[in-house]
Parts: structure tokens; C-alpha cells; sequence
């Protein structure tokens, strides 16, 4: 498995975790927002997952968590051989996930190798492909990875990147209808850089963001901002 980028710590992506975050190279999604462009472009410099786990092992007693983000990790077929040899360093493991692969996700939620789950949901069904910047898109895995983490078989949340350009109130209030119930559930502010798949998104002023929250907050009402 080829990653892109190790974050050596973080006190903010494994909730209750110290943990390092590692970025997988690769991504079926072209999110005009994404924040990892060289990720999803395969430009970034790479290291092969060996190198992760000798950081671990040095780390033992230190951190006890692994966050696996991307890019999208789930294209990775070597992806459950490196979480085991994670877990059997004694970590726990979060993973990041656009939702697209269910069946492997449920695969590695049963086998043990995934302690948390966050997948981020783009939009609403009807507007999804667009978002996720593939206009044809079959959201119908999505939808499935939707509902298998509503049946709370591992800790998990959702999370929504809120960019001007796509999203309103009507489609967050489709979207929290979609998935009513779930206990977490982020909306993150969209923050410009230089490193985005895409120029010209925009953001929302904290304001129109805790607009959208009131709008949510009947289906899901563990809606939370991050991020603002």
C-alpha cells in the first residue's frame, strides 16, 4: 500500500486517541474542494506502508491510535494486511472513507481491523455526483455504506464539507433526512489553500453555517460544527 503523507500527531482525528494520521495516495472521487490534490492526483512522493509501521513501533507507548485518511483508502487491496499488522502493534484504528467500496468496508468493520469510522457524505443523493465532481456517478454504494453504518456495527460519524457552491438549505435538509438518527455528524467549513484539487470554491461565514446546523438539527440532533 503506497502512502502520501504521515501527520506524526494529532489530538483532533481519532476522537479520545493520540494518534498519527497516514494518507493514502489515490481517490475515485474529483471533489473540486479536496484539500489533498496531490493525493487524489498521485503527484504526491510516496512511501511504502513498511515505513508507517516501523514509525509505529517506535511510537508504541506514545500513541495509541492510527488514522488511515487519503485520498480513498479502500481502493488499497493490501489495505486489511497493513490494519492488522497496525492492530497487532496494539493500536486502534480509524478510518476515513468516502463510502464508495461497502462491501470491503463492511468486510473490514468484521474482521476486527477498524475501531471508528468516518465517512464523509458529499450532498444530498440528488445533487452527489456532481459534488463528488463525477457527474454519472452511481450513488447506490453510497447509500449502502449509509445504511451499514446506521446499523452502528463500529463507532462512527459522518461528516460534510460545506462549500458555497453546492450546498443549501435545501439540500442539507435532504441530506439530514437521509441520514436521521446518527448520533455524530460534522459540518466542516470549507477553508481555501493551496493545495485543492480545484480553484474557486468558497465558504460559508460562521453565521450561514450555523444556519445550515438549524436545519439539520431536527433530523440529526448531534449535528456539530467544525471547524468555524
Amino acid at each position: 500500500m503506497q502512502l502520501g503523507g504521515l501527520q506524526k500527531l494529532t489530538l483532533l482525528d481519532f476522537p479520545g486517541r493520540l494518534a498519527c494520521t497516514a494518507f493514502t495516495v489515490g481517490c475515485n472521487f474529483r471533489c473540486p474542494w479536496c484539500h489533498n490534490g496531490s493525493l487524489v492526483r498521485r503527484t504526491a512522493e510516496t512511501f511504502d506502508a513498511s515505513e508507517l509501521l516501523a514509525f509505529l513501533r517506535k511510537r508504541r507507548g506514545v500513541l495509541d491510535g492510527v488514522c488511515i485518511s487519503g485520498g480513498e483508502p479502500l481502493l488499497h487491496d493490501t489495505l486489511a494486511d497493513t490494519l492488522r499488522a497496525v492492530k497487532d502493534l496494539g493500536y486502534a484504528v480509524k478510518l476515513d472513507t468516502n463510502g464508495s467500496f461497502p462491501d470491503k468496508l463492511r468486510q473490514l468493520v468484521e474482521d476486527g481491523l477498524v475501531d471508528y469510522v468516518a465517512m464523509d457524505v458529499k450532498n444530498c443523493r440528488e445533487h452527489y455526483g456532481v459534488t463528488a465532481g463525477v457527474p454519472d456517478l452511481d450513488v447506490s454504494p453510497i447509500v449502502e455504506s449509509v445504511s451499514y453504518l446506521l446499523s452502528e456495527p463500529v463507532e462512527f460519524e459522518f461528516r460534510t464539507t460545506v462549500v458555497g457552491q453546492f450546498h443549501n438549505r435545501e439540500n442539507m435538509e435532504a441530506l439530514a433526512r437521509w441520514i436521521a438518527g446518527a448520533k455524530r455528524y460534522f459540518l466542516q467549513s470549507f477553508v481555501d489553500g493551496e493545495t485543492l484539487l480545484s480553484r474557486g470554491c468558497t465558504g460559508l461565514s460562521p453565521q450561514e453555517m450555523e444556519d445550515l446546523r438549524q436545519v439539520v438539527l431536527p433530523w440529526v440532533p448531534g449535528v456539530e460544527l467544525r471547524g468555524t
